[in-house]
């Protein structure tokens, strides 16, 4: 089922990439990504009303430059480049681009220098976020440069006729002030786009292609109790039935009472066939005397593979697994489509043996975490449920850092459960993207009555964000910190200081591990 228009994206690298196709279809505009290379003829097939070509992390002088054909800018639909997508275009139709003396990335101004369709109802002087280590002298003939900074005199550039845009920073990104008034100005006034599409067109289009996929055989659902892999299990329970286990694995770094709390919301409120696994000690044992965060993710992604292959065997006709990937977790991991820099493997995606002995069904992995909520609703999830708080799919072992026990997880687990339980008394829960405490690795003096201790240290994560690519700490009410603090040390038994993280993603990540 194909809608009536697509916007087409690709990918030559940028960690942003899937951010650009979920600002299209915030817009109610249906895009697809493909590879920077994507053969000419099966982009003529798709008929794509516009195309965008993402940033990315090389050079066009690269040995390894990722080009896509030149064809693409002869099919006579209009077309933006993003940096790396601007810098292609000048390259390819006869501008100049040099590398540049040093990489410019972050927050950057640029002025609009020339009327542009493009930066219609835009300020002249905006923040826009740069990242780009090539420079344009010079556009293509035909070419008006529309917008100029100081590190970058051609910002921006574009060609009417050929209906042809290119700009040196990320719209896609909350950091560029302007940025989705571009996109919507790309799409509709110069796309000619309509918002026809929606969640509920995916969510068609994925239970289609899960009965296709699938036919009579039995799928595995690895449930977590969190919204993406429910909801995950319930668009291919929507699509196959009772051809459907879901397999709960309490693998011992989960919250404190979730074990429970989930079977019971699951089973009973869902109605799902639920196969309930208590792994604590097998997970406790692998993880006995590690500390490396890599490591730690691994061990824990082959032991769930190692529990649901176990589980698989006492289901005759067991072919797949539906994991609850999200993009996010995805893009951080590996390059989907395009030569993306790794930066952290998920337990979900990277951890996987290679000879796991069943295929993988991930129907979310193209969404972003407030996509999948709106997924959620449109699948009938109560909204307290749908707009509970990420958690990691390796738990508690990637916010306790140093070594993962029975101990040092019940501590953090009383912690962490003050935290949210104050959040959740100061109202703030929602406005929260996501909060959690952290057990860190150290020790500190402390007074207690009239004794001296030395316990653990405490941090508290909050942070403020929509796609969970890029995040600002949250200015906690103090109040709410003092509370948390006190109760903390007052009542966790082995915390006696509490601390509060004031790091934004970038440069820093969500998580400590």
């Amino acid at each position: 089922m194909q809608p009536e228009q697509t916007v087409l994206v690709l990918d030559f690298g940028s960690q942003y990439t899937q951010l650009i196709a979920r600002r299209i279809r915030d817009n109610r505009v249906y895009s697809e990504i493909h590879p920077f290379d994507f053969p000419i003829d099966r982009i003529r097939a798709l008929a794509p009303k516009a195309i965008i070509l993402s940033g990315g992390p090389q050079s066009v002088y690269g040995e390894f430059a990722p080009y896509c054909s030149r064809e693409v800018f002869e099919l006579g639909v209009p077309i933006l480049g993003i940096c790396y997508g601007m810098q292609l275009t000048a390259y390819f139709l006869d501008g100049k681009v040099e590398p540049a003396a040093e990489r410019e990335y972050g927050r950057a101004e640029i002025d609009v220098i020339a009327p542009s369709p493009l930066f219609a109802d835009t300020p002249k002087h905006q923040r826009v976020w740069a990242s780009h280590g090539d420079r344009i002298l010079a556009g293509p003939p035909g070419f008006v440069t529309t917008a100029s900074s100081p590190s970058a005199p051609i910002a921006a550039f574009e060609n009417r006729e050929r209906q042809c845009f290119g700009i040196q920073f990320h719209p896609e990104v909350t950091h560029s002030e302007a940025g989705l008034q571009l996109i919507k100005n790309f799409l509709f006034d110069i796309a000619g786009c309509k918002p026809t599409w929606d969640l509920g067109d995916f969510r068609k289009r994925k239970v289609e292609e899960i009965r296709e996929l699938v036919g009579k055989r039995h799928v595995l659902a690895a449930v977590s109790g969190g919204v993406d892999s429910s909801v995950a299990s319930l668009l291919v329970a929507e699509a196959i039935g009772d051809q459907l286990t879901a397999v709960f694995v309490d693998n011992g770094v989960l919250r404190k009472n979730e074990a429970m709390q989930v079977v019971s919301r699951l089973s009973e409120g869902l109605g799902m066939h639920i196969i309930a696994v208590d792994a604590k000690q097998r997970f406790y044992e692998k993880l006995a005397g590690i500390e490396e965060p890599e490591t730690k993710r691994k061990r824990i992604g082959n032991e769930f593979i190692a529990v649901f292959e176990e589980e698989a065997k006492r289901i005759p006709d067991v072919d797949f697994l539906v994991q609850g990937t999200l993009y996010p977790d995805v893009i951080e991991s590996v390059s989907i489509k395009g030569p993306s820099a790794v930066i952290k493997t998920h337990h979900n995606v990277g951890g996987l043996p290679e000879k796991m002995g069943l295929k993988l069904i991930e129907p979310v992995r193209e969404l972003f975490k407030d996509e999948v909520r709106q997924l959620g609703i449109e699948l009938g999830l109560e909204p307290e449920f749908v707009w509970r708080h990420p958690f990691p799919g390796p738990g508690l072992a990637v916010r306790i850092l140093g070594e993962v026990n029975a101990e040092r997880v019940e501590i953090l687990q009383n912690a962490d459960e003050i935290v949210i339980e104050e959040i959740h008394r100061a109202g703030l829960y929602r406005e929260i993207a996501q909060a959690f405490a952290v057990l860190l690795p150290i020790r500190s003096v402390g007074v207690m009555g009239d004794e001296r201790t030395y316990e653990n240290v405490c941090a508290i994560r909050a942070v403020s964000t929509t796609d969970f690519m890029t995040a600002d700490w949250y200015r906690m009410p103090h109040d709410v910190l003092d509370t948390m603090s006190r109760r903390i040390v007052n009542e966790v038994r082995g915390i006696n200081r509490v601390v509060y993280d004031v790091s934004s993603k970038p440069p820093s990540t969500i998580e400590w591990e």
